[in-house]
Formats: structure tokens, C-alpha cells, sequence
């Protein structure tokens, strides 16, 4: 694992040089002119990080964020590219680091908050492994915005606690979630969405798909598009609001609707309590 810690607001690339499997990263030396930061940690301050690299088609980049938006958005090339912003006063923003962990499946970038004092310390570690706390003794103010560039082919994990997500014009599998925000997420391939208190708004390129989708929330409306030759099974369920279907499926009770698309296939799960849902038909 290596620690992103920036100082200043240049851009920081860091270049891997050893141990990084299909993870070949490399990049400028880092800009020190700016050394040594500004002695006033009580002024609002932006501080940009940079990881750029390539990672091998079928694996993945995964983001975890805790306070501020991810951004996904194509790759012009061949590199993933991934910018994060940390914003907030600079003594509190010296105390969160961006940490880039390379392992077998690609390369998972936190954004990593001062350990909360007599729990778990904070780690970043893939997948659902690793400790994500927020300090509450300031530091959990710093907001962190990720900007992903994702090639075609390289799947985006994207995981936040506070923050909007969106992933616009994708070529590759999209995974998403977060608690306290909304998801907008357009792809050639496949989607899954996860929010506790905001909106989905989904669409989604292939019709078969091989494994099932879901898209769900509490609070909010969630609206999916999907291929009008999909194969699948839908299972619709909202508690306070309308449920709305380009294809012809029952309506099995007035809060939930349940059928099979084309010849049927995988299940698509839509959920909200406090929404509406609506599936759409696209081309």
C-alpha cells in the first residue's frame, strides 16, 4: 500500500515501480515548489492528487470515498486516471490522506480520515475489507471529490457515506453506492445502484446480463432503462409511491410489481420506500 499525502495544490502523481501485477503506473516526478505549506491551518485550502496507471481489461478500479462526490466519466486512452480533491482548512486536510492500494483485481484509491479514537483504526483494503471511520473532532469536515477517467473494459466500484455519484457515458460495469446522496449512472454494459436517502437514475446497454441488478433506496425515486430486448425477471416494490412500467408486467399488489421481460432471465430488483419507481424501454 502507498500513502498519497499531498501538501500542496500542485498535482501529485505517484509512479509504482515494483510489485504491482497487471498495474503498470507510471508518471512526472512530484512538484515540491510549493514546500513548505502555508503556516495559516486555519484557511480554507484545495489540494489536488493524482494516481494515473493501467489496469488489465476484466479487473476493476474502486474508489472509496467517505465525505464528497465521485465522478466517473470515459478514458481517452488506455490509463486510468484518477484525480482527488481535498477540500477544507488545512490543518484538517494535512490530517487525510488519499492511499492506493494495487492488488490482483486492480487497484482500490481511499480517501483515509484520522482513526476515531478507541475503534477500529482506518484502513483502505478492497472490497468490503478495511475500516472506513470519520474523527469527529474536525477532520470529518474535509470533503473529498474523485474524478475517475475509466477505459473501456475496466470496471468502476464506486463507494462514498455522503456525496452524490455519477458515472455518464460508461464503456464498462459500473458498481455504486452511497448513503446520503443521489446516483446517476449511464453505461454500455451492466449497473447496479445503492443509496439510503437519495434518488437513481440508471441506464444500462445490455440486454442480457448474466447476474443480477439492483437498484434500490429508501428515500428517493428511482428511474432504470434498459435495453427493449432484455431478458429478465423485474421485482418492483415501493411503500408511499407509484410504480410505472414501459413493459407489460402485473401488478401484483398495489405496492409491487413482478414479471418476466423477453424470455426472462436474472432478476432486476427496484425498491424504494418514500418514491417512485418507474422502468423504462430504450432502444
Amino acid at each position: 500500500m502507498r500513502r498519497i499525502l499531498a501538501t500542496g495544490v500542485s498535482s501529485l502523481v505517484i509512479a509504482w515501480l515494483t510489485g504491482c501485477g497487471d498495474v503498470n503506473i507510471s508518471g512526472p516526478a512530484t512538484d515540491w515548489s510549493d514546500w513548505p505549506p502555508p503556516s495559516d491551518t486555519t484557511a480554507e485550502v484545495s489540494v489536488t492528487s493524482e494516481w494515473r496507471g493501467q489496469i488489465a481489461p476484466g479487473n476493476h478500479i474502486e474508489i472509496k470515498g467517505v465525505n464528497g462526490d465521485i465522478r466517473a466519466v470515459p478514458s481517452a486512452g488506455s490509463d486510468v486516471v484518477v484525480t482527488a480533491t481535498r477540500m477544507g482548512r488545512a490543518a484538517a486536510v494535512e490530517a487525510v490522506s488519499i492511499d492506493v492500494v494495487p492488488h490482483q483485481l486492480g487497484v482500490t484509491i481511499c480517501a483515509v480520515y484520522p482513526d476515531v479514537p478507541g475503534q477500529q483504526p482506518n484502513a483502505c483494503q478492497p472490497g468490503a475489507a478495511g475500516n472506513m471511520s470519520v474523527w469527529d473532532g474536525g477532520r470529518g469536515a474535509v470533503r473529498v471529490a474523485f474524478t475517475v477517467q475509466v477505459p473501456h473494459g475496466v470496471a468502476v466500484i464506486g463507494k462514498t457515506l455522503t456525496g452524490n455519484i455519477e458515472g455518464t457515458g460508461l464503456r464498462s460495469d459500473a458498481f455504486l453506492s452511497t448513503l446520503f446522496g443521489d446516483v446517476r449512472v449511464s453505461t454500455s454494459r451492466l449497473a447496479t445502484a445503492k443509496t439510503l436517502h437519495g434518488s437513481i437514475d440508471a441506464s444500462i446497454g445490455l440486454p442480457d446480463w448474466g447476474r443480477d441488478l439492483e437498484f434500490t433506496t429508501t428515500t428517493g425515486d428511482v428511474r432504470v432503462t434498459v435495453p427493449a430486448l432484455t431478458n429478465a425477471w423485474i421485482e418492483a416494490t415501493v411503500q408511499s409511491g407509484r410504480l410505472t412500467s414501459d413493459f407489460p408486467l402485473p401488478m401484483v399488489t398495489s405496492r409491487r410489481m413482478a414479471g418476466a421481460i423477453g424470455t426472462g432471465g436474472p432478476t432486476l430488483r427496484l425498491a424504494t420506500m418514500a418514491g417512485d419507481i418507474t422502468l423504462t424501454r430504450g432502444p
